[in-house]
């Protein structure tokens, strides 16, 4: 486990390498870091296998995004990248930062998402979710259970359970995106990929679609297998 981390988090947000929760949440953490919350990330793997950029630049980058966000804490595990397979030791390192930190909430990647890494990233945080409550399993850890578990968009448009409301915020989600510059722009040596053909541009075009769907500017999406209890007046104090 690399990187630190406080106690009691309010969200914790789980993605399979650094950039993925900036596509998916950003503006939504922006909105929460500026009102006070705690907010913490933790990247499954350091994106080793990534066509450009190197594990150190995309250390400093993720600090940056990061800071850019108001994240105090983010750490990496440091797992295999295109090697997220279900397995136990997987399971057991993201049980031990759950039980670790407390999040209220937590978040991942979609779990139909095209990228196996991503949709796999899902998987193991819903399991270490559930295994992180159980008292007998790791009996070294005191359990923790998650309040409410949540997924983000990354690569496509789906069909979103809830939105949130980052219309204030897309200037600080297109900056921390833009702090990926290794992934975002083939700069003199880089090499052609999806996410340096308009990637970002793609993404602000989601939330604005979002936005308009829920009669805002931009918002961001996210997908939930449960029901979801809103903490909200329907009626708003309309007459």
């Amino acid at each position: 486990m690399r990187g630190t981390i406080m106690s009691g988090l309010h969200i914790l947000a789980f993605g399979a390498h650094a950039d993925d929760v900036e596509i998916g949440m950003a503006g939504t953490i922006a909105k929460y870091t500026k009102q006070g919350y705690e907010v913490g990330i933790c990247d499954l793997t350091e994106a080793d296998l990534s066509s450009n950029g190197t594990i150190e630049l995309r250390k400093e980058e993720a600090k940056a995004a990061a800071r850019i966000m108001g994240v105090k804490t983010r750490l990496n595990l440091a797992m295999p990248d295109r090697g997220l397979y279900m397995k136990e030791e997987y399971i057991r390192e993201i049980v031990k930062v759950i039980r670790t930190y407390k999040p209220k909430l937590v978040f991942a990647p979609y779990y139909e998402d095209r990228h196996p890494d991503h949709a796999n990233c899902a998987k193991l945080v819903e399991e270490a979710i559930f295994s992180a409550g159980i008292r007998k399993y790791m009996p070294e850890v005191s359990p923790h259970r998650v309040e409410s578990f949540y997924y983000y968009m990354i690569n496509g448009f789906h069909k979103p359970n809830f939105c949130i409301d980052i219309s204030e915020y897309l200037s600080i989600k297109v900056e921390s995106l833009e702090a990926y510059e290794s992934q975002f722009s083939t700069g003199s040596d880089g090499v052609k990929t999806p996410l340096t053909e308009g990637y970002v541009e793609t993404v602000i075009a989601r939330e604005k679609m979002f936005g308009k769907e829920v009669g805002v500017l931009y918002a961001e999406g996210f997908m939930s297998k449960k029901p979801v209890l809103l903490h909200a007046d329907l009626v708003g104090g309309c007459k």
